[in-house]
């Protein structure tokens, strides 16, 4: 990368709001993000909005694609990665010691972590009553052994979803011990350290959280919410029966994966996949 070109994506990053769109779709990978989900979400009129992506865009930071008359926006991977190449190689030289991130220095002790053990994974939504509760019992079950299932909300609900109880219970899992958690109960000091962190709704995505202890490994898995369909009594059970096969399909393909003999790039690669549903 030149000069020019980091200087101007700099520049561009150099705004609170164009920053904040970009980390917004950073979070949403590897799904993106229509214009009207992102103003939403961080409360901005679409002209202001329809700027920022323009620069965003226009420095290759971020890409957009057609889908019918809608267009979705996606961070772009290879021009982050190159203005941070840029920055480290050029402006650093490449001293580990003064640019690699403080939680990617002690590289023996992440492998460490990654081999030969259980793993904690953390669902997070925004009411921990359906989506990351099925997410939670289909790891508990299908990952038994390997994997410490854990799921939390940004707004928990005080009761778990009746549908969704009652698709785990028809599946065989045991619910007996299934609660609405908020998030701060994994983030407090003497939580179980996360090796794994999804978020599987796109609120819970969008929300502005601090980063996890420990640098987890970190996907979007957005599913539909089953809570908000609408009709008879059958149609919302279709919903939730809906959400529970796309989580089951998700959780079953991630249980597969040979976790301790994949490089984190690989293995963060093979969440997304998942998340696309590839």
């Amino acid at each position: 990368m030149e000069m020019k070109t980091a200087s101007d994506s700099l520049a561009v990053l150099g705004h609170e709001g164009r920053l904040s769109v970009l980390r917004l779709l950073m979070r949403r990978m590897p799904q993106g993000a229509r214009p009207t989900e992102i103003a939403e979400a961080l409360g901005m009129k679409p002209n202001t909005l329809s700027a920022y992506l323009s620069a965003l865009e226009g420095a290759g930071l971020i890409a957009a694609a057609r889908q019918g008359r809608a267009i979705t926006y996606t961070a772009n991977l290879p021009g982050i990665g190159g203005l941070i190449d840029y920055l480290y190689a050029d402006c650093c030289r490449g001293r580990p010691d003064i640019c690699t991130p403080a939680g990617f220095r002690a590289g023996a002790l992440l492998e460490e972590r990654m081999e030969g053990r259980v793993y904690n994974a953390l669902f997070i939504c925004s009411g921990n009553s359906a989506r990351s509760i099925f997410a939670e019992a289909l790891l508990r079950d299908v990952g038994k052994g390997r994997f410490n299932a854990f799921s939390a909300g940004i707004r928990p609900q005080s009761e778990l979803n009746p549908y969704a109880l009652e698709v785990l219970e028809r599946a065989g899992h045991d619910v007996s011990d299934m609660r609405s958690k908020h998030v701060s109960e994994f983030q407090a000091e003497g939580a179980p350290v996360m090796d794994f962190v999804f978020t599987v709704c796109d609120a819970a995505a969008n929300e502005e959280c601090p980063p996890w202890p420990g640098q987890p490994i970190t996907a979007h898995w957005g599913v539909a919410d089953p809570v908000k369909a609408t009709g008879t009594d059958a149609e919302k059970a279709l919903a939730f029966s809906r959400a529970y096969a796309e989580l089951r399909r998700r959780i079953i393909a991630f249980a597969a994966l040979q976790v301790g003999e994949l490089e984190k790039v690989a293995l963060q690669r093979k969440l997304d996949d998942i998340g696309r549903g590839a």
